[in-house]
């Protein structure tokens, strides 16, 4: 592939990956108010789950990108 698409590639995914840590504490800070009022949070915690889940596939990424421009 071409450097400059691995590189527009990898900003990208740096982009994806800070806008993602972003959403980390809100998400932390309502599950905690939701346990705390005596909610159910198992939906909140699905939802961070799956932000986990992502935030690490950013990161994959972001680590293959930096491997095949050092190629």
């Amino acid at each position: 592939m071409d450097r400059a698409i691995l590189r527009e590639h990898l900003d990208q995914s740096r982009h994806r990956a800070a806008m993602g840590e972003h959403h980390f504490a809100p998400q932390e800070r309502l599950i905690a108010e939701l346990d705390r009022d005596g909610h159910d949070t198992t939906g909140a915690v699905s939802v961070l789950a799956s932000l986990t889940r992502t935030q690490e596939l950013h990161e994959l990424d972001i680590e293959r990108l930096l491997r095949d421009l050092a190629e």
